[in-house]
């Protein structure tokens, strides 16, 4: 068998205010063992587990990686707006007026990741 991913590692600056806003976003779990001043934090989810790492450099350019998210209760603008509330600020706007495209927003820490349309509204504009 190939290797499967266990999680996905994001280097950050605090990884527990991170990850409570990633647990927040996923609607997933923060371990119960991580602590704010804890050099790493994970986040598990029923879509992927997060594992943030602190180190010392800052964020300096886009990501090389970044995380996708579909929406499974809700619109991709309901989403961006939850998301807007928790925290994130919204980075490009690539919504059309047809309904398609995605936003790209940025977490607490300036890390980009992408809202795109739930599986309703891509049936609904195929």
């Amino acid at each position: 068998m190939a290797s499967l991913v266990r999680h996905v590692t994001i280097d950050c600056a605090d990884p527990y205010a991170l990850a409570q806003f990633w647990a927040k976003a996923l609607d997933g779990t923060l371990g119960e063992d991580d602590n704010p001043g804890d050099p790493e934090a994970l986040v598990d989810s029923a879509g992927a587990s997060l594992l943030f790492i602190r180190v010392p450099e800052g964020k300096t350019v886009k990501n090389r990686v970044h995380l996708d998210l579909q929406p499974q209760d809700r619109t991709r603008d309901e989403e961006v707006e939850r998301l807007l509330a928790l925290g994130a600020t919204l980075s490009e706007d690539h919504r059309t007026p047809d309904g398609k495209g995605w936003a790209t927003l940025l977490d607490i820490e300036g890390n980009e990741f992408c809202v795109e349309r739930s599986a309703a509204e891509r049936l609904a504009t195929s």
